[in-house]
């Protein structure tokens, strides 16, 4: 974990929080770390939660499909899957750093590494905590209601048993490290039952806490405490036994002793998870459940609320259904609900915060786990997932949580290095450098935490992810991410500039730079030069760092040869045989038409080299179209989401919002869609799906696109606005390329009004249909904008 979070100003909390009608207390216990007790709040009434930013079911999660349909709450490290069932919740507890496996740094018979769970290693349950009601069976109650508050970060769970009204909430705290379970009832009602923490890996639970270790070194301990009043609670060997309470607070914590430094292995040999844990629980429980929950709410609102969205109003037919009869409805009437729509987003955002705050960035699984062999490990795709998972966050105004990604890469960096240099030229490495040169770094298509690559090696890896992190730099003009993220952005250059090959155009005496050996991913042949997919890439990496070098007056000379390799670099041309930008430097479609991944695609999302204006030629245009149409629009979740990114660039809403609607039908028997709880279903094989995270973040980040597009210098106003939404709707917050935010109203299709503010950008173009204004602000300063003319 992150040892050194950086806490907010206590005073600049407080004041937030005032201004927001709830006292709060001080942020800021990220990591799982010794630390004081956060300040207290005085006394004020919590908020009521927005109906629009609430989601309900009238049924529990079913303990055996948790994945499906348990409500998620998360800190940003330490996170659960809760039932809600009245008579047993279930919490299914996660840290982002409960890894198995480790460096992994022995090559296979294919030069390849080896992607198992016993090397690669995966991501794994941290315990299981169920507090079990007997006599609140879900056949003795009715009136069941539970409620995800994506506002205020808050599970809630009613019902009534005998008359009485019993309700119990559910939230992770940041300022605390630790979740919070608390019941209450309405008056003269009574809980007896349970409480057990266990581990899932067979670990001996003692009193209230476990410690354990795995075979790789990594100890990792939780632990629970519990309160009543008006009757008992007493621990009675492996549980905590309660009796007659009319009110019950139970607070849980835990994690490991994971370290994101390679010098010390990944571990800080002097933290004992266990007894931390104890501490986190002693320290929370000392306090009120309303004093935890006030803490808890004003963290998590100065977050939420720094974008809010409107994309019309829903009926009242519409809004009397529970969550999971919402998206129901949508699929079979194909009526637009809006309401729905934007809440959809806003979940997004809510897993966003709850799950990349002062720890690991989010893997495929994000922050929650069913069980301990996620697919795929639960690991960290580096040509596509990973990336889509932090396309929302700068987006949606929440760039404090993409500094999980950057903080993972710095961490991992060296190691990296160290097996480029050492593995990647193996002569069994089917995609080794056949310049026989290596330098700098690259990663596989998978990562773990401890340094370590796993399935096969991805050369344009680095390149990726240095996008990624680039953008940020671009929606926030950090000068100081700038110059963190420099050295991976050098060593990435120095790696392509070791792998780059020359070969002459066919016909022409002309000299290019292409990509040695490679694979598009995930489809086609192996060994195949010049794909699109990597030229894109590295020639956008190039630029980037040629930007970095000015910007930070850094290797001059340097900067100078990679501009001179940037201008020799090969650049895609569409085939006369399809019609369509081509993906293999061949006019000839060597993969599947309908293929998930839109890799030869990626110049025109995220990047910006292919757009539909006069910067780009029109057939270049016209084919990546052709391709994009070609690739369908049924697929999984996240390659929807892609697919949706890709026409709210061509500016087609139509399209564009049909792959948002896709992915928000229900998922049946496992089928591509989403869950009853929202997560994106994956399906794998008939009758059985998975979930993934990636597209309940691509999918936001596409609406956001479809409201407004920005590069550094140029932002355009409902480029991709669909009829659905255009009657009329707002958004405020939502982040710029170039340094800056928007606050955006329209009607009937036509912004009305927009709010420029500048985060450290200076200079930009705001465009709506063929006109244009240039807008110039100080950092800290603002304009507004009325009176658009097509």
């Amino acid at each position: 974990m992150d040892n050194n979070p950086t806490e907010p100003s206590r005073r600049r909390l407080l004041s937030l929080a005032a201004a927001a009608g709830v006292a709060t207390a001080l942020g800021g216990l990220p990591a799982f770390t010794a630390s004081a007790a956060p300040q207290r709040p005085a006394d004020a009434p919590l908020p009521k939660g927005s109906s629009r930013n609430q989601l309900w079911w009238q049924t529990p999660g079913d303990e055996h499909s948790m994945i499906e349909q348990g409500l998620p709450v998360g800190n940003g490290r330490l996170g659960a899957l809760a039932s809600n069932d009245p008579g047993r919740e279930l919490l299914l507890i996660t840290d982002a750093t409960m890894w198995t496996g480790g460096l992994n740094d022995k090559l296979d018979s294919d030069g390849q590494f080896p992607y198992d769970r016993e090397n690669f290693g995966s991501f794994t349950l941290l315990g299981r905590l169920t507090v079990d009601i007997p006599d609140h069976d879900l056949s003795a109650v009715n009136g069941y209601r539970r409620t995800l508050d994506l506002a205020q970060g808050v599970v809630t769970t009613t019902y009534v048993r005998s008359g009485v009204t019993y309700e119990r909430q559910i939230f992770a705290s940041r300022p605390d490290d630790a979740i919070v379970l608390h019941f209450t009832q309405s008056g003269g009602g009574r809980y007896t039952g349970s409480i057990a923490l266990d581990g899932t890996h067979g670990e001996s639970v003692t009193g209230t806490s476990f410690g354990a270790a795995f075979p790789n070194g990594l100890r990792y301990g939780a632990a629970v405490k519990a309160s009543g009043s008006g009757g008992s609670v007493r621990v009675n060997g492996p549980r905590i036994d309660f009796s007659g309470c009319r009110e019950l607070t139970v607070v849980v914590s835990g994690g490991t002793n994971y370290a994101p430094d390679a010098s010390t292995d990944y571990r800080d040999p002097s933290l004992d998870p266990e007894r931390l844990a104890r501490t986190k629980v002693r320290d929370a429980a000392a306090h009120s459940a309303d004093t935890l929950l006030r803490t808890h709410v004003a963290d998590h609102r100065e977050l939420f609320e720094q974008l809010d969205i409107s994309l019309g109003t829903s009926s009242d037919e519409q809004r009397s259904l529970d969550t999971w009869e919402r998206l129901g409805a949508r699929a079979r009437n194909g009526e637009p609900d809006p309401e729905l729509e934007a809440a959809y987003l806003q979940f997004g955002r809510y897993l966003m915060i709850s799950g990349s705050r002062g720890s690991l960035p989010l893997n495929l699984q994000g922050l929650w786990l069913d069980g301990n062999d996620p697919d795929w490990m639960g690991d960290y795709h580096t040509d596509i997932n990973i990336q889509m998972n932090y396309w929302m966050a700068d987006r949606a105004g929440l760039s404090q949580c993409f500094d999980a990604l950057t903080d993972y890469c710095l961490a991992q960096f060296g190691s990296w290095t160290k097996l480029t240099n050492d593995l990647y030229n193996d002569p069994r490495n089917r995609y080794r450098n056949s310049t026989g040169k290596v330098a700098g770094w690259t990663v596989a298509f998978s990562t773990n935490i401890h340094g370590g690559n796993g399935w096969w090696w991805h050369p344009a890896g680095n390149a990726w992810l240095c996008t990624t992190l680039w953008e940020h730099y671009e929606f926030t003009r950090s000068r100081s991410h700038l110059a963190r993220i420099y050295p991976l952005l050098k060593g990435a250059c120095e790696f392509w500039e070791a792998r780059l090959i020359t070969t002459t155009l066919p016909g022409t005496s002309r000299e290019v730079l292409i990509d040695d050996s490679d694979w598009s991913p995930e489809h086609g042949p192996q060994d195949a030069k010049g794909i699109t997919y990597a030229q894109e890439l590295v020639w956008v990496l190039f630029d980037h760092f040629l930007t970095a070098s000015k910007e930070l007056k850094k290797d001059s000379a340097y900067a100078k040869k990679i501009g001179g390799l940037q201008k020799r670099l090969y650049l895609p041309k569409v085939s006369p045989k399809t019609g369509w930008l081509e993906e293999w430097m061949s006019p000839d479609n060597l993969g599947e038409t309908t293929h998930r991944h839109l890799s030869p695609l990626i110049g025109l999302f995220p990047g910006d080299r292919i757009r539909p204006d006069d910067s780009t030629p029109p057939e270049i245009v016209e084919g990546a179209t052709a391709l994009l149409t070609a690739r369908g629009m049924e697929s999984f979740g996240w390659a929807n989401a892609w697919r949706s990114l890709c026409w709210a660039r061509l500016k087609d809403a139509d399209k564009a919002y049909q792959l948002i609607v896709n992915n928000l039908r229900p998922s049946i028997d496992g089928g591509n869609g989403t869950a009853p709880n929202l997560f994106d279903i994956y399906e794998v094989e008939k009758s059985r799906g998975i979930f993934q995270i990636e597209a309940n973040f691509g999918t936001p980040a596409a609406m956001i696109e479809m409201l407004l597009y920005s590069r550094p210098g140029h932002l355009e106003l409902l480029p991709a606005l669909p009829d659905a939404w255009a009657k009329s709707g707002s958004v405020t917050g939502v982040g710029v390329r170039g340094g800056f935010t928007v606050d955006l109203r329209w009607r009937d299709g036509k912004p009305t009004e927009a709010r420029i503010h500048s985060v450290g950008g200076r200079t930009t173009t705001v465009a709506y249909g063929n006109t244009s204004r240039t807008v110039t602000l100080k950092p800290g300063g603002s304009v507004t904008l009325r009176d658009f003319a097509r």
